[in-house]
C-alpha cells in the first residue's frame, strides 16, 4: 500500500492564536508542534493526544491567500469518539456551538463549529 495513514489536515484560520485556544482549551486537544514561519505567523499542529499520529495544521488564512488563494477550501473532517453523549455535553459546556444529535442506523453524530464558524462532525465509533 502506498498510503497507510492520514498525516495532517490543514485548516485555514483567521487568527492562529484564537484557533489554538479553541482546539486546546475548548476541544481538549494537545499542542503537537509550533514554530514561527516568519514575522506574522507560525506552523501550528494540534491533535487529540500526544500519541496520535494525525494532526490538524492551523494555518494562517491570510498567508495562504497571499501565496495561493485557490488552495483555500474548508475540508470535510469527521472526528471519532467512543462516548458521543459525554463529548456532546463537554463541548457544549466549553461554549462550543454544537448541532443537533443525529441518531442514525450507522451511528450517532453531531456537528460543531470552530472559532471561525467552520463545521466539523464528531461520530461515535463502536
Amino acid at each position: 500500500m502506498i498510503i497507510n495513514k492520514i498525516g495532517k489536515v490543514t485548516i485555514y484560520v483567521k487568527d492562529q492564536e484564537d484557533a489554538k485556544d479553541f482546539w486546546l482549551n475548548k476541544v481538549g486537544f494537545v499542542l503537537k508542534f509550533e514554530q514561527p514561519m516568519g514575522p506574522d505567523f507560525s506552523w501550528i499542529e494540534v491533535g487529540p493526544s500526544e500519541d496520535e499520529f494525525t494532526t490538524l495544521v492551523l494555518y494562517s488564512r491570510e498567508a495562504m491567500e497571499q501565496h495561493d488563494p485557490s488552495k483555500i477550501a474548508h475540508p470535510s473532517i469527521l472526528f471519532s469518539t467512543s462516548d458521543i453523549e459525554s463529548a456532546y455535553e463537554k463541548l457544549k459546556q466549553n461554549g462550543v456551538e454544537v448541532g443537533e444529535m443525529l441518531r442514525m442506523p450507522f451511528g450517532n453524530m453531531f456537528s460543531f463549529k470552530d472559532q471561525d464558524g467552520n463545521d466539523y462532525i464528531l461520530r461515535e465509533d463502536k
